[in-house]
């Protein structure tokens, strides 16, 4: 009678933990939702979450992707909301907009890739129902969870100038929108969170190459304490490349160099008292990765270090904090205001671009007087 009990006792706890754990679904099952699906599957498989299924317009995907996982495949978006309390949208930007501004009416929790919109005033209103129905709106700039960040924020501490390269081969996804609101957001948003100054004035060019959108942009970004941002985007590009470069100034001014994809990088430093220069072996032979170099310019001795980045995988990490902000009843990483800010600048980069003759210079803007955008003569 006492096992017997005992049993009892832990199919109730079990089955109290089930009530308790939040449902989440997914909403497009295409190159980035399988991703959601699969990330969502594992932290169900360890009683994070109850995965309740996926939905796509297209049954045959949706179908190999919930088997693969042992879940639903809805037949509908309002069959996946019934089923969950939190769901992923991840379809093409123009969809955003109409799916969110139900699902939030419903008092659904929600993470919508990026961009948020393809329009300010939408995003707008998307931010203002997540607060009139006090839910969760967590926008995907996955970037802000990569463990490289994390460490630029902790050691470029008053940054005065950064480059930014995101690269990419023509994609088989996201054609509906120009390369700055595919690619060269997640730098935006990554700028406006590091810099956490207004931008001041922006100046932009842009060509369309294989589509109806811009394919390759550049942006510069002034920001009232004098930090500039010279971000560039391709996805007609033969490589694939995320990098950041920083030079931060202050008491304790470096240069950072920084790989997204490998999460690894160096920085640049003044030697501490101490550090002397590295003999001719260590800089030529034992030149790895893996080694401080000491160098001496102009009498001052500078070190290049490999920096002490963890690999994580930054999806895995948005996700999970997605769902800790549900169930802790806490603020995102990325709030749907601070998307809003990245697409507002976004926007009119693509503006620019697209008032610009193509492969010519682009207009300028400054911050008008309401926060909006004014030329900037």
């Amino acid at each position: 009678m006492y096992f017997s009990g005992l049993a009892r006792g832990e199919r109730r706890h079990r089955l109290g933990r089930m009530a308790s754990l939040t449902k989440v679904a997914v909403l497009g099952t295409g190159m980035l939702g399988k991703e959601h699906a699969r990330i969502y599957a594992e932290l169900a498989a360890g009683g994070e979450i109850e995965f309740t299924g996926v939905y796509d317009l297209a049954p045959e995907t949706c179908r190999r992707v919930a088997d693969r996982h042992g879940v639903r495949a809805f037949g509908s978006v309002a069959e996946a909301a019934g089923a969950s309390d939190a769901l992923s949208i991840v379809t093409p930007t123009t969809t955003h907009f109409e799916l969110a501004r139900a699902l939030l009416k419903q008092g659904k929790h929600l993470l919508v890739e990026k961009p948020m919109t393809d329009g300010a005033a939408q995003a707008a209103e998307l931010v203002q129902l997540a607060r009139e129905h006090d839910r969760v709106l967590q926008v995907g700039h996955v970037e802000r969870f990569n463990p490289v960040f994390h460490y630029l924020q902790q050691v470029a501490t008053e940054p005065r100038f950064i480059e930014a390269h995101r690269l990419s081969p023509y994609p088989a996804r996201s054609i509906d929108i120009g390369v700055v609101l595919d690619l060269m957001i997640h730098d935006l948003d990554i700028v406006l969170a590091f810099v956490k100054v207004p931008v001041a004035a922006i100046e932009a060019v842009g060509i369309s190459v294989l589509s109806r959108t811009e394919d390759i942009a550049n942006a510069r970004l002034r920001f009232a304490n004098g930090c500039v941002a010279n971000l560039t985007a391709s996805r007609v590009s033969p490589e694939r490349m995320r990098k950041v470069r920083v030079f931060s100034g202050g008491l304790r001014p470096c240069y950072v160099s920084l790989d997204y994809r490998a999460q690894e990088g160096y920085l640049y430093r003044l030697a501490r008292d101490g550090e002397e220069p590295s003999s001719f072996l260590r800089k030529y032979v034992l030149s790895g990765r893996d080694h401080a170099i000491v160098s001496e310019f102009a009498g001052r001795r500078i070190v290049r270090e490999p920096v002490p980045i963890a690999h994580e995988e930054p999806l895995r990490l948005e996700l999970r904090s997605f769902i800790e902000c549900i169930r802790e009843q806490q603020t995102p990483v990325v709030t749907g205001e601070a998307a809003q800010r990245a697409l507002d600048v976004a926007l009119e980069i693509t503006r620019q671009v697209n008032a610009s003759p193509a492969g010519g210079a682009g207009g300028g803007a400054a911050a008008g007087p309401e926060g909006g955008w004014r030329g900037a003569g």
